[in-house]
């Protein structure tokens, strides 16, 4: 996705960090970058329209769940490996009892 002119940051970084900019989980810095970014890129500011609605409904519709810090981490670690081009495993998210 890209609105075809040279951005600062690359359109594939953007939508690559949207949710910890929407959960503003990034740093200052980089969350201006991402301003920045949105201004000059139509298609990314409609992306991140898109999704914040979606985050909002799912707030909505879930929201009272407590997620467990541990189930939130391990999902956190499994999106880095992938954005890292890391091969996703189909191991499940939740430990195995031990036999």
């Amino acid at each position: 996705m890209s609105c075809g002119k040279p951005h600062e940051t690359d359109c594939s970084e953007i939508l690559n960090h949207l949710y910890e900019y929407l959960d503003s989980e990034m740093p200052e810095a980089e969350r201006k970058k991402f301003q920045v970014h949105m201004e000059e890129c139509s298609p990314c500011l409609e992306k991140y329209g898109l999704e914040q609605a979606v985050k909002k409904l799912v707030k909505r519709c879930c929201g009272h769940d407590e997620v467990p810090a541990d189930l939130r981490t391990k999902v956190m670690e499994r999106l880095e490996v992938i954005r890292n081009g890391g091969a996703s495993s189909s191991a499940p998210l939740t430990e195995q009892p031990a036999d």
